[in-house]
């Protein structure tokens, strides 16, 4: 995919965060059916920032974690990313 392709794609899936940036889904990035490495490639490219998780709060007591389902691991995989703010704007090109 081209620069151009990736961007309109990013620009159509993304919605605004309180931050002034975007926020795009990664469910959403593969619903899209296009190249996904080049399009991950793209926005770490261009200061997208996988979202952070909030700690969740702790619960059940000192052996909560062994009663929640799955032992309390926690996923690695980013379930979104922040772009910065401007970084879907397509910059001018220099008149001439």
């Amino acid at each position: 995919m081209d620069d151009d392709a990736i961007r309109a794609l990013l620009t159509r899936l993304a919605r605004p965060n309180a931050a002034g940036g975007d926020v795009i889904e990664r469910a959403a990035i593969l619903a899209a059916g296009s190249d996904f490495t080049a399009i991950m490639a793209w926005v770490v490219e261009h200061g997208g920032k996988p979202e952070t998780a909030a700690a969740a709060a702790p619960s059940g007591g000192l052996h909560g974690s062994r009663l929640a389902e799955g032992g309390g691991a926690e996923s690695t995989t980013p379930l979104r990313f922040v772009m910065p703010p401007g970084a879907l704007v397509r910059e001018a090109e220099p008149a001439g």
